[in-house]
C-alpha cells in the first residue's frame, strides 16, 4: 500500500510542477494540458504503462477537488522516456516555450 501512495504523490507532484510549467496560452484556457511521456509501446511499455495509469488516475482525483487554480487538467498521452525520444520533441517543446519534465 505504501508503494500505491508513492506512486500517488510522484504523479501528483509530477502533474502539479508540469501544469505550472506551460505557457501563458495554456494557463488562459480552460484546460491545463500535462503531458504524459510514459512509451506505451515497444520495450519500455511493459514497465511504462502502470505508471500512465496512475498518473491518470491522479489526474482524475485532482480534477475531482476542483483541478489547479480552478482549472481541469487534461492529459495528453505520448512516448518520449528514453533520451533518444526526448532529443526528438525537445524542439517542439522549445519552440512553444513549455516545459519537459520527466521523472528520473
Amino acid at each position: 500500500m505504501k508503494k500505491r501512495l508513492l506512486l500517488k504523490a510522484f504523479a501528483l507532484s509530477a502533474s502539479v510542477v508540469a501544469a505550472l510549467g506551460f505557457t501563458w496560452a495554456a494557463h488562459a484556457a480552460d484546460t491545463i494540458k500535462v503531458g504524459m511521456i510514459h512509451s506505451l509501446s515497444g520495450t519500455m511499455a511493459i514497465s511504462e504503462t502502470p505508471l500512465k495509469d496512475v498518473a491518470l488516475m491522479t489526474i482524475d482525483e485532482i480534477n475531482a477537488k476542483g483541478g489547479v487554480l480552478g482549472k481541469k487538467l487534461e492529459p495528453v498521452v505520448f512516448g518520449c522516456w528514453t533520451s533518444v525520444s526526448r532529443k526528438s520533441v525537445l524542439p517542439v517543446f522549445e519552440e512553444l516555450n513549455g516545459l519537459l519534465f520527466y521523472p528520473v
